[in-house]
């Protein structure tokens, strides 16, 4: 989606207000002993409040409100009866829509007691995506997000996930720019253009470089089953930047 109007804006600013809290909300119940169940109710309550409808749900039929991948599972995670366990690493990933206009974003979180390497990871994951972001701006070359975020995992002795990228967004969950990658791409030719809205989410692994199906159908799981990590926010492009739409109140 390309915006045209502050109108359009401003019903961008709000679901993307909604998703934000729907996300730091779970990221606060993550605790030991909750199930991803009771964690995903508790996103849904969230969305349902504000009127908002899950996008997952509502456009592809997923079997929850919101995504959440634990451990070695890195996206599409089902909620379902897993217990949540002291040092587990937790992705919550929250998309839903109000008033037609949709918006994205997810955290990583380590769920009570969390080793230091995952801290880091945790750290770094948000750094690398704030190093694509900040290249954002009217008539950027696309492929200066993906060499940023590249620079930043290698110098950190990380990998990233190569077939998860981040997209366009707006009148539906995925859209016009599809496939915009978070990893350096010679192939990348297209740029950035003022009112466009997309997503910005690398995956920053200790190893892993593809997400491998699952049995489910759904749930993805890093090709070596290293810890990986994934931070996203829906932005809009900007004459001389950005703004971000999923940011906390």
């Amino acid at each position: 989606m390309t915006i045209s109007s502050d109108k359009e804006l401003d019903h961008l600013r709000r679901i993307g207000r909604i998703c934000a809290r729907a996300r730091d909300v779970m990221g606060a119940a993550a605790v030991p002993g909750i199930t991803t169940a009771e964690l995903d109710l508790i996103g849904r309550k969230v969305l349902e409040d504000a009127g908002a409808v899950s996008a997952p749900e509502s456009e592809y039929k997923f079997p929850g409100a919101t995504c959440i991948s634990v451990n070695e599972a890195v996206a599409h995670g089902i909620p379902g009866d897993q217990v949540l366990a002291d040092g587990d690493l937790v992705n919550i990933d929250v998309s839903a829509s109000l008033d037609g206009y949709f918006s994205d974003t997810g955290a990583s979180f380590v769920c009570g007691a969390a080793k230091p390497e995952l801290i880091k990871l945790c750290d770094d994951g948000k750094k690398a995506m704030w190093a694509g972001i900040k290249v954002v701006r009217d008539k950027a070359p696309i492929r200066e997000i993906g060499l940023k975020v590249e620079n930043f995992a290698r110098k950190g002795g990380y990998t990233l996930i190569r077939n998860l990228a981040s997209h366009g967004i707006g009148k539906s969950l995925h859209e016009h720019p599809h496939t915009i990658p978070t990893w350096d791409d010679p192939k990348e030719r297209r740029t950035l253009k003022k009112g466009q809205v997309i997503t910005i989410e690398p995956f920053l692994s200790l190893g892993a470089k593809w997400a491998v199906d699952c049995d489910d159908g759904w749930t993805l799981f890093s090709d070596t089953g290293d810890a990986t990590v994934q931070y996203e926010h829906t932005l809009v492009v900007t004459d001389k930047g950005y703004e971000i739409m999923t940011l906390s109140a």
